[in-house]
Formats: C-alpha cells, sequence, structure tokens
C-alpha cells in the first residue's frame, strides 16, 4: 500500500479565516496533564501563538508538492483542520463526540471516520496494532503518535499536526488541545509513530 496520509497538506487549510484560527486557539484551556505536564498561563498563551505560525509553514510544504499528490493532500488538510476545529471540547471517558467530549483514543477515532472514512479501532493500543510503524524523522501531518502516559505502551494518543506539535484530548477535566512534543515531559513518554493508510477508493483517485 502505497498511498497514505504523507506530508500533504493542500490549501483547505489556508482558507481558514484568521478570525477562526484565533478563535481556536482561544478556545484551549490552560490546564496540567495526565497526560501532560502543568504549564502557566504565560508559556500557554506563548504556545499557541506559536501554533498560529504553523497554517504558514504549512503553506510552504503544500507549494512544494507535486500535482499528483493534491487529493491525498486535501484530505491530509480535512484531517488537520477537523481536528483543530475540536480544540476546547471537554474530555469525557469513553466519549468519540465533539457533543459529548472525547478522550484520547475516540477523538482519533472520530477525526479519521469524519474526513478519512477510515474505521480505526476504539482503544489506543488497538490503533497502534492496526496501523504503519513508521520512524519518528517520518512523521507527517495526519499520523499517529503514541505515548506511555499510564505505565502501560500505547496508554494514549494524539494527531501529529506538523512542526514536532501533536492534537489530543488529554485528561479528565481538560479539553482538545495542541501539545508540543519536545517537551520532556512527552519526549520521556514517546512510545512510536504510526501512519493510518488511506482507504483503496481514495488511494485509486489520488494516483489518477
Amino acid at each position: 500500500m502505497n498511498c497514505s496520509l504523507d506530508a500533504l497538506l493542500g490549501g483547505r487549510l489556508t482558507s481558514l479565516p484568521m478570525s477562526r484560527w484565533l478563535s481556536l486557539i482561544a478556545l484551549v484551556a490552560v490546564t496540567g496533564a495526565h497526560a501532560g505536564p502543568p504549564v502557566s498561563a504565560e508559556e500557554d498563551a506563548g504556545r499557541y501563538m506559536a501554533e498560529k505560525r504553523l497554517v504558514d509553514r504549512i503553506e510552504q510544504v503544500r507549494v512544494q508538492m507535486g500535482v499528483g499528490a493534491t487529493r491525498v493532500a486535501n484530505k491530509a488538510s480535512e484531517l488537520v483542520m477537523t481536528a483543530m476545529g475540536s480544540l476546547g471540547v471537554p474530555y469525557r471517558r469513553g466519549g468519540s463526540s465533539a457533543d459529548t467530549g472525547f478522550d484520547c483514543s475516540g477523538f482519533v477515532k472520530a477525526m479519521y471516520e469524519q474526513t478519512v472514512g477510515f474505521i480505526l479501532p476504539r482503544r489506543a493500543n488497538e490503533q497502534a496494532a492496526a496501523t504503519q510503524k513508521i520512524d519518528k524523522q517520518d512523521l507527517q501531518p495526519g499520523d499517529l503518535v503514541f505515548f506511555n502516559t499510564l505505565r502501560r505502551t500505547f496508554s494514549h494518543v494524539g494527531i501529529y499536526v506538523g512542526d514536532n506539535k501533536f492534537i489530543h484530548s488529554p485528561k479528565p477535566g481538560a479539553q482538545v488541545r495542541v501539545e508540543d512534543m519536545a517537551v520532556p515531559y512527552w519526549a520521556a513518554r514517546f512510545d512510536g509513530a504510526r501512519r493510518v493508510p488511506m482507504p483503496a477508493a481514495q488511494a485509486t483517485a489520488a494516483a489518477d
């Protein structure tokens, strides 16, 4: 299977109005983590202002892409933007919808079903087993990143959005937010990266 959500981001990402982008950032909670270290309000604000600049960097990647990858790129863009649109949705154990809240694996499963049409298993460790292992240096937006946050492998999962950042639903009392994988808490708990294969019908269309 050669087609996947590689480092491909389409133009849809940059079509999001800046006012909406800023409003999404404003929804992010300033909380500690179960999946995540505590941060100050000042640190949190600086982190999310940096996230705003991801738009420009992602657009640079898109411009460098070949024409043949456009359809796959648009799907990757849609996935990332749909995930970003869930910033601020509260954590709920066993949750899998924006209306009621997400847990980490429910968030990932919902994003892929809504935008890619790929049905992932429900639990984080099952999602790791059902997807393609990749090296950390090969991570591209739309890939999955896994962490050991409960003293067991693949106990937490998020979606990589680029620039060493990922989006996830962290813990009870917290909300969907973006994190930096370089933060010591996450770096020490990183468990591996996975790539979700694109459904066959979309792979065929992308190759046309």
